[in-house]
This record gives C-alpha cells, sequence and structure tokens, in this order.
C-alpha cells in the first residue's frame, strides 16, 4: 500500500511537466543541411579570395619599354633582348656587398650555361648621377661579359623602375658616398620580352642553370 501513493504521484508529476512545457518544435533534416551548405559556401569564397591569390606579380605588371646606354656607350633598347631568355637586376656600382654578389652569382649561372648560350644579363642603374658608361664598364669588366649595364638621364631611369616595379631612394647625405636603398629582386624575363618570375641566383649555379635552360 505504500508503494501505491508514491507511484501514483510520481506519474501525476510527469504528466503535469509534459502538459505544462509545450514542445519544442522539430529541425528537419533538410534545413539543417541547407544552412550548412550556404555557410560552406560562404567560407569557400572567403579562402578563395583572401588565401588564393598568386603571390608574384602578374606577367603583365613587370617590364616595358626602354630607351637606354650601355656601357660600351652605345644606345640600348628592349627590343635588343628579344629572342634570348635574360635576367634583369638594378643596382649602382658603388653598392657596397649586395650588388657585386647578386651580379657575381649571375655570372655564374650564365658561365654554368655555357659560352654559347643565347641568354643574356641587364644591370640597371638606380644611381644614373655616378654611373656613367665609363664607370658601368669599369665595374662589369668583374663579371660575365652578357650582362649589359645600362644608364642615362634621371628622366630616362625613373620609368623604367616604374615598369619593374622597383623601389629606389638615396639615403639622406650630403657627402657624395652616398648609398641608395632599392629593390634587390631579380627578374627571369622570356624571349619575348615578358616576366616570368622571380629567379634565385643564390643557389648552386647548376640548379639555376637547368631551370634557366628551360626557356632557351
Amino acid at each position: 500500500m505504500s508503494n501505491g501513493p508514491t507511484k501514483n504521484n510520481s506519474k501525476g508529476g510527469k504528466s503535469g511537466a509534459k502538459n505544462g512545457r509545450a514542445a519544442a518544435p522539430a529541425i528537419s533534416k533538410p534545413l539543417v543541411i541547407g544552412v550548412g551548405a550556404v555557410f560552406a559556401l560562404i567560407f569557400g569564397v572567403f579562402v578563395f579570395f583572401t588565401s588564393g591569390k598568386p603571390s608574384a606579380p602578374p606577367p603583365s605588371a613587370i617590364g616595358g619599354p626602354f630607351q637606354l646606354t650601355a656601357h660600351t656607350g652605345q644606345p640600348v633598347t628592349d627590343q635588343d633582348f628579344l629572342g634570348r631568355p635574360f635576367l634583369v637586376f638594378f643596382g649602382y656600382t658603388h653598392c657596397p656587398d649586395v650588388c657585386p654578389t647578386t651580379l657575381f652569382e649571375m655570372s655564374e649561372v650564365l658561365r654554368a650555361l655555357g659560352p654559347d648560350a643565347k641568354v643574356g644579363g641587364l644591370f640597371v642603374t638606380v644611381d644614373p648621377e655616378r654611373d656613367t658608361p665609363e664607370k658601368l664598364k669599369d665595374y662589369l669588366a668583374n663579371f660575365d661579359p652578357r650582362i649589359i649595364g645600362v644608364t642615362g638621364p634621371r628622366a630616362s631611369i625613373d620609368p623604367v623602375l616604374r615598369e619593374y616595379r622597383i623601389f629606389s631612394k638615396r639615403a639622406p647625405s650630403k657627402e657624395e658616398d652616398y648609398s641608395v636603398d632599392h629593390t634587390t629582386v631579380v627578374y627571369l624575363m622570356d624571349k619575348n620580352g615578358r616576366f616570368v618570375r622571380p629567379f634565385n641566383v643564390a643557389r648552386r649555379p647548376a640548379e639555376a642553370a637547368r631551370e634557366l635552360e628551360r626557356y632557351l
């Protein structure tokens, strides 16, 4: 007898709780799947536009026409480099370390290809006020002869810097032996003078030469 009332009260409590509380609306499985798909699509678009961009500039963003003076004293234009791949580097003859090191590495790559390889190098000064053709000629005598140094008036150099997306700024100094901060990337251009990619010359010359050879 003692179990009867307890059992009845328990049932009554449960029944009251069930009757006094509104049942939660059921969420259909297709709705859940649909909402998940929308969020997945939004996330995919976000990833594409934030991390899917190429790290290198597009080919059309690098390079362009120029008319300058070679270290030999002869006029030179971008058309003179057509028909062969070539490496482009910007620097100056008073550069203490990066420029001579990079030109040496470029020379080693060219030499690894052999003297008959139809490939070239272009060294554009960012300091035309001091880098005359004669100065460039003496400076480049230490490197592979296929590297052509070019200079010209500031009004001709600045457009080339913009075409190749090169930063260049003279350090504030009243001394004649001033330095010039500048971009130190080496560009690989194809036979048509179109930008391919930044080219790593700071590696084994044979390895870099094999990559360059594919564009001959």
